[in-house]
């Protein structure tokens, strides 16, 4: 554990129990040197406690990276609740965790994430000022999936010259709350899409509403298309899968898509562009702090624009010294946090 601490240069990390809801907790702060530690919180079923703490670790590092490129004033954080088998009181399970948040003084600001609800960020409310995402806060999903889209047009502006994305195939690998605000966008703006999700009636909303093309899981991430946008869990681009690609770019909303840093070499070396994922998609974190400082939707608004002009500029520094866009990102927001 440690070990993992010092390879990611994480600051503290905080393990809860509450034998009485089942709650089972890991708060990982990777960095507070820009401010409070910001990042959401996961409620899913883990194979065992030590990957539920690599999970938290990694994501929180990402944080970390996000914030510090997206300007805001902010560190990087992330909660893990491992899901109990058996819940016999959700709303209970998560006051428990607003206490585990209460304690840390204002040092983490937790957040939906995957698995989690506004529902469950009002039960945290109750037990602590230090959350987001509530009902009166609003869902920061579209807001995520407007940074995607624009990072979206500026990598097809960097790989194929235009960012007109009329005619386009967009391959989107999950349809949760940003994957299919995301879709309906892309949509918009008349891309075609191609769509996979475990949640079959999602897939089935997604041919119904936008007219979207089925592809099963498992062959999602081989099919033709112009850019690929990862929107579910991490780590789905590995020296495996990246063989397999059939895209000019990927550009998507998942945190963590890389397992490892060579592959944004591998991708590097196949042609395939590369949108660092927590430049793309900082859209969320960005509504998620902004919104909790108290500004209005006009300031967050004109701050999502600029993941446009990061993502470019990141663009610029890759081709320039022929590196993939991942390492030069990671060494942008190293200077800021490092510095």
């Amino acid at each position: 554990m440690f070990a993992l601490m010092q390879s990611t240069r994480l600051e503290s990390l905080h393990l809860s129990v509450d034998p009485v809801t089942g709650l089972k907790a890991v708060i990982a702060i990777h960095n507070s040197r820009l401010g409070p530690a910001l990042g959401g919180c996961r409620y899913l079923a883990y194979p065992n406690d030590e990957s539920a703490v690599e999970d938290a670790v990694r994501l929180a590092q990402g944080m970390s990276y996000k914030a510090a490129l997206a300007g805001l004033a902010q560190g990087g954080g992330v909660a893990v609740i491992v899901r109990p088998v058996h819940v016999e009181n959700r709303a209970a399970l998560f006051e428990a965790f607003g206490r585990c948040i209460e304690q840390l003084e204002g040092r983490y600001i937790t957040a939906i994430d995957s698995g989690t609800s506004v529902a469950d960020m009002d039960c945290i409310a109750q037990q602590t000022l230090h959350v987001t995402s509530t009902t009166s806060a609003g869902d920061p999903a579209p807001h995520a999936a407007m940074g995607v889209f624009t990072g979206i047009r500026s990598t097809a502006m960097a790989r194929l010259g235009s960012d007109n994305l009329e005619g386009l195939r967009v391959a989107i690998q999950g349809l949760g709350n940003v994957g299919y605000a995301l879709a309906e966008q892309l949509h918009a703006a008349g891309a075609e899409l191609l769509v996979s999700d475990i949640d079959h009636g999602k897939v089935q909303l997604a041919m119904e509403q936008l007219g979207a093309h089925p592809i099963a899981n498992d062959a999602l991430l081989s099919t033709p298309c112009d850019i690929l946008a990862p929107c579910g869990l991490g780590g789905v681009l590995n020296s495996h899968t990246v063989s397999q690609l059939r895209c000019s770019a990927v550009a998507g909303s998942a945190n963590n898509q890389l397992t490892h840093l060579d592959v944004a070499d591998q991708l590097e070396r196949r042609g395939i562009l590369y949108a660092p994922d927590y430049v793309i998609n900082a859209g969320g974190l960005i509504y998620v702090s902004l919104k909790h400082r108290g500004e209005e939707l006009s300031t967050i608004t004109a701050h999502l624009s600029k993941i446009s002009s990061r993502l470019t500029e990141v663009f610029a520094h890759a081709q320039a010294e022929k590196r993939s866009p991942a390492r030069v990102a990671d060494e942008l927001a190293e200077k800021v946090l490092y510095r």
